[in-house]
């Protein structure tokens, strides 16, 4: 129950360790985690007017920032350069007061008012530590975010905390949904049990092979989205349960995935798919080919089936239908340009990706909304939003091409369309020749597969191609939280918010603050709760 005293806290944080096995080094992280859930309720009910925003102003580009400082902290120019001008003006928006500053005396003064009824702070877990005891006294709602690496210059913060948390409001009735509990039991409608009693009994060797398919590994993220749309959008409430028939639905989103992934594997040639054979080298491509065929009229036929309004049906049908129409373009142009192979711009492959993967993600989205009756004057606001979001998932994928495990199809080593070969291209300089036989596959004398994909990555890293493609993964991640600013219904606003934290879930923390260290060794050492000043680098 809040207020929790610091101690208290610490107390609960050490049984959170040793329960689930955390590395100790998150002790102090664990705590505040548990206080912002504490206050998480409180929070949501105070108008946005009554509450505060604070930010440090290490989060500016130190060297570069034209903000003078008055007593009351920065005084930012909105010169675009940093996160600062972003995050206050949408708190502004909201109605949020703003302080880039730093003190704890400052924030109590604050509090004194009687103006300010919550706080939302970002800062380094040192400052959050001397704060606490303010915060404490007051009794007053507050959501830490502790930054997430060392230096008391040019830093960072997860994002897409601060933006959840900046947007938190009790109108929204999903903000205390459990997003793992709904996977895990979307999860569980693939078991062959469950796929029985979704899909009817089995018809032959070619559904029983499908339904295999199904049940594969993959991180359902489709059938999950067409879930969170209509537990947002349905009458009566989130916390009542998801109606049976609202599985074929989902399943449906799922055969259509499975589908299309059977199709590209046999297109793109690829051997693996989940770490194990694709469907066409188990079994051959024709029968493959049968399969995903035969998953597209499963697909069809569950949503033909369903018990959604029947004016909403056909609505679902259509919406189905031209979001596999435009993945097969995005698939078509790419298939067609591996037959002249020749350079891209990144322009030219993120219009790939904008069909290919963003109409997985709508179809999804408005596959749920229209299954709870929703109006369509959620429509636009889902088609930008899926398209932000599948762009960044598939630049999100590129990334992780870098470092292939050999367990899926990597877009680099197979030379196909991907942003990281097209910026490494535009980059290129004394290896800009190379880029270009490389986007035209004219490799026979460059050396073995090896040889040429360690360059290729090489030339990635020295063009700093993966850094600007981080940041355009970034940028895609904000825009498609920013599509959701109009967005009147505040549960699927919310909820579509913390989405895009929960699909891409790639926080890290990546040491602490080198000030603060330097401080505490002078003093005598560092506090048994902190560790060693070395990088964290791994998932809290």
């Amino acid at each position: 129950v809040p207020p929790m005293p610091l101690e208290e806290l610490k107390v609960h944080a050490d049984k959170l360790i040793e329960t689930h096995g955390i590395d100790p080094a998150y002790r102090d992280y664990c705590a505040i985690t548990i206080n912002n859930t504490a206050w998480r309720e409180q929070l949501a009910t105070v108008p946005f007017e009554r509450r505060l925003l604070l930010m440090p102003k290490c989060l500016r580009v130190e060297k570069q920032c034209p903000a003078p400082f008055d007593e009351f902290g920065l005084l930012c120019k909105k010169c675009g350069l940093c996160s600062i001008q972003d995050l206050q003006d949408e708190a502004e928006r909201l109605g949020y007061a703003v302080l880039v500053a730093e003190g704890s005396a400052l924030v109590m003064s604050i509090i004194q008012t009687g103006k300010i009824e919550a706080i939302v702070g970002v800062s380094c877990l040192s400052v959050l530590e001397k704060a606490f005891p303010f915060m404490e006294a007051a009794a007053i709602p507050g959501i830490a975010i502790p930054l997430l690496q060392d230096d008391c210059i040019d830093t960072t913060v997860d994002m897409d905390t601060v933006w959840e948390n900046l947007h938190l409001t009790s109108d929204d009735k999903t903000h205390r949904l459990n997003l793992d509990a709904i996977r895990e039991e979307v999860d569980g409608w693939f078991s062959p049990e469950n796929l029985a009693d979704i899909l009817g009994p089995e018809r032959g060797e070619t559904d029983a092979i499908a339904r295999r398919w199904l049940a594969k590994g993959g991180k359902r993220w489709r059938p999950f989205l067409t879930v969170c749309a209509f537990k947002a959008l349905r009458e009566g409430g989130v916390d009542a349960a998801v109606p049976a028939d609202l599985r074929k639905v989902a399943v449906a989103v799922e055969c259509f995935h499975k589908a299309s992934l059977i199709h590209d594997d046999i297109e793109d040639g690829d051997a693996t798919r989940y770490g194990t054979d694709t469907l066409h080298t188990s079994h051959g491509v024709p029968v493959a080919l049968n399969v995903g065929d035969y998953l597209l009229g499963e697909g069809y036929r569950l949503i033909a089936e369903c018990a959604a309004d029947p004016l909403n049906k056909v609505e679902m049908l259509r919406v189905a239908a031209l979001g596999h129409r435009t993945l097969s373009l995005g698939q078509g142009a790419e298939l067609c340009w591996a037959r002249n192979p020749k350079p891209l711009s990144p322009l030219e492959v993120l219009d790939i990706f904008r069909q290919k993967t963003a109409p997985a993600f709508e179809v999804a989205l408005r596959l749920g909304s229209l299954y709870a009756g929703a109006d369509e004057d959620v429509r636009d606001t889902i088609t930008e939003y899926s398209e932000k979001l599948g762009i960044a998932y598939q630049i999100h994928d590129d990334l992780e091409d870098l470092n292939a495990d050999g367990h899926a199809p990597d877009d680099v080593a197979a030379l196909r369309p991907s942003l990281l070969l097209a910026v490494a291209h535009e980059r290129a300089k004394d290896d800009r020749a190379f880029m270009d036989r490389v986007w035209r596959r004219d490799l026979t004398d460059a050396g073995t597969p090896l040889e040429v994909s360690a360059r290729i990555r090489q030339i990635i890293t020295d063009s700093r191609a993966d850094e600007r493609c981080q940041n355009l993964y970034e940028g895609y991640k904000e825009e498609a939280v920013r599509s959701l600013a109009y967005l009147e219904n505040p549960s699927l606003k919310g909820l579509l918010r913390r989405v895009v934290a929960k699909i891409f879930n790639d926080l890290q923390v990546k040491g602490w603050c080198s000030e603060f260290e330097k401080r505490a060794l002078a003093a005598g050492g560092l506090p048994d709760s902190v560790p060693a000043p070395e990088p964290v680098g791994s998932e809290p």
